[in-house]
């Protein structure tokens, strides 16, 4: 049996970006319906680690929207009982550096980050051991962010999708986007029915090309695979997000090859989290030793004591990857009614608030607070979307 439903808003997406989409708009005084093929947060939402940083973004337009975000983010943290629920954890990150030359590189880095409103704090080796006392002694310096948080990303998808009252349908397939006349979308056509809105937000991340398509535009989002490692539960000796220097370097790197670089954090259930590897490999979900071996190894070199750890299970997920590593964020000026959230690559769960608020400024009428010209949907040339 299949049904026909009517609202102001159908979300493609239930994992974070199409959480806060959901919310925002729903607080915004609209009927919103989110639908996805799948359970909630089952895909690249609940491959992440629930990263909210703004210490590996350099000035521009995604630092924005990190900071706007990130003060979402302790907005909701605020609510009673949200905060809690989904483990938000304002702990701050540590960047280090292994050499005076590294050293000497994040120091400029950082200055541009403080021109744009990042609070960084530079660290001696020595004040590094007192924040981290297991880590490794070989560091030429690095520097603290203290705006840097984590939540729980399953748990944060589910309870902002809870929280904004919106309808939830999953198990539902999106399987074509109808148009008017007027080439406006008329909503969505599901494998279990139709959904009738005059807008239809795209929030499918590394899917979001494909519902794009459906729609009649290309939106180039490719999957970049990456690994978590997560150890044996321990006692909190990993206090901050703490990663290499380098690490900045390989988010933003065009390349398809393997890249590494030592992520590590504790979680408040007790397991570290071994992160980052990046790869374009399509949607190969198959094992990768080399890329585990990568992370261990680079874990170890930040906090030898890793080394006799055990490491309980790895996983991995897809991220949104997009040419120029911007999102795809507002109306698409092909397709009246066709709105995008989609293409954050690694940093959607951070980035997720900020985005929900823009689209919901959008839909209501009102002007967004950011500039959305950065984040166009129709920004790429051919030769672009084919790369």
């Amino acid at each position: 049996m299949t049904k026909r439903l009517t609202c102001d808003v159908v979300v493609v997406g239930a994992g974070m970006a199409g959480a806060a989409c959901a919310l925002y708009a729903s607080r915004a005084g609209l009927d919103v319906t989110v639908v996805d093929r799948g359970p909630v947060a089952g895909g690249t939402t609940g491959a992440g680690e629930g990263n909210l940083l703004v210490s590996d973004k350099e000035p521009g337009p995604e630092l924005e929207l990190a900071l706007l975000s990130g003060r979402l983010w302790a907005e909701l943290a605020a609510e009673p009982g949200l905060g809690a629920a989904f483990e938000y954890e304002p702990k701050g990150g540590i960047v280090v550096a292994s050499t005076p030359e590294g050293l000497t590189a994040l120091a400029g880095f950082v200055a541009g980050q403080r021109a744009a409103g990042v609070e960084a704090v530079s660290v001696g080796p020595g004040q590094l051991r007192e924040l981290e006392p297991y880590l490794t002694p070989d560091t030429a310096g690095g520097v603290l962010y203290p705006q840097d948080a984590q939540v729980m990303p399953t748990l944060a998808a589910a309870h902002l999708l809870r929280a904004s009252g919106a309808r939830l349908l999953t198990g539902w397939n999106v399987i074509d986007v109808p148009r008017g006349a007027d080439g406006a979308v008329r909503g969505v056509r599901t494998d279990r029915g139709e959904i009738h809105a005059p807008t239809v937000v795209n929030a499918a991340g590394t899917w979001g090309g494909e519902i794009a398509a459906l729609a009649g535009v290309r939106l180039p989002v490719l999957p970049r695979r990456g690994f978590v490692l997560v150890t044996e539960p321990l006692p909190r000796r990993v206090r901050h997000k703490v990663y290499a220097a380098d690490y900045v370097a390989d988010v933003a790197s065009d390349s398809a090859a393997l890249q590494t670089s030592p992520v590590v954090e504790g979680t408040a259930a007790g397991p570290v989290l071994i992160g980052a590897s990046r790869e374009r490999v399509g949607f190969d979900r198959s094992f990768s030793l080399p890329a585990v071996r990568a992370l261990a190894a680079g874990a170890t070199r930040l906090f030898p004591f890793l080394e006799d750890v055990r490491a309980m299970r790895t996983y991995l997920g897809f991220r949104p990857y997009m040419p120029d590593h911007l999102p795809a964020i507002g109306p698409d000026p092909r397709v009246p009614g066709l709105v995008h959230a989609c293409g954050h690559e690694g940093a959607g769960i951070g980035l997720a608030t900020g985005t929900g608020q823009l689209i919901a400024q959008v839909l209501s009428g009102k002007v967004p607070e950011l500039d959305l010209a950065p984040f166009r949907p129709d920004r790429f040339a051919p030769a672009e979307e084919d790369a």
